[in-house]
């Protein structure tokens, strides 16, 4: 309809601001979609886990113990930070900004004195971190190939603990790390269960 006051066609304006909105709209969910996601420990399962994350249009950080770790982790895609679970002042700076916290220690090496640290100490005060930040979600890797079950049993009670008492969403990883397929499938579920429910 020609409005011949203004000059100008009001129902190609309506159609034109519509497409406008709807463009808009569809840009937002897109952008709301997206996330940032925290991999603690960037061996070969992380990185595999980041590069399909970062397929999937996400945002990766990796965490490395030292710079040996870097080129692999960047080569994938993802942001990398050198830090040490085992000291946790220098994966502080590593929460900024990130949705999903994966804490994909199953496999590490090292003593059982260091292992249970791991697990027992560093897990609870690093979950509690995450407390008034941005994080929205936290996954767990309850099975693994060198730390004892009941270390990782252990965890997944303190993970889930913590969690439900500060409203954090958990998920945790059952799935063989040795089975490749079936991890990674396990893993993008945890977190896209986790993105779900922000």
């Amino acid at each position: 309809m020609l409005d011949e006051r203004a000059g100008f066609d009001t129902a190609r304006f309506h159609a034109a601001r519509a497409g406008q909105l709807t463009r808009a709209c569809t840009r937002a969910l897109a952008c709301a979609a997206v996330a940032r996601i925290l991999i603690v420990a960037g061996g070969c399962r992380g990185r595999r886990l980041a590069a399909a994350m970062i397929a999937e249009g996400h945002a990766v950080r990796v965490s490395t113990r030292g710079q040996r770790g870097r080129a692999a982790i960047e080569a994938c895609g993802a942001e990398c930070w050198v830090g040490d679970p085992q000291r946790l002042a220098t994966m502080r700076g590593a929460l900024e900004g990130v949705t999903i916290v994966c804490w994909l220690l199953g496999s590490c090496v090292g003593a059982t004195r260091e292992l249970h640290e791991l697990h027992a100490s560093r897990l609870p005060f690093f979950v509690s971190q995450t407390i008034d930040t941005a994080v929205r979600g936290f996954v767990y890797e309850s099975r693994g190939t060198t730390t004892p079950p009941r270390l990782l049993a252990e965890g997944q009670r303190t993970v889930r603990e913590l969690a439900q008492r500060n409203a954090i969403p958990a998920a945790f990883l059952t799935a063989d790390p040795h089975d490749l397929p079936a991890w990674l499938a396990d893993a993008r579920a945890a977190i896209g269960s986790l993105l779900q429910r922000r």
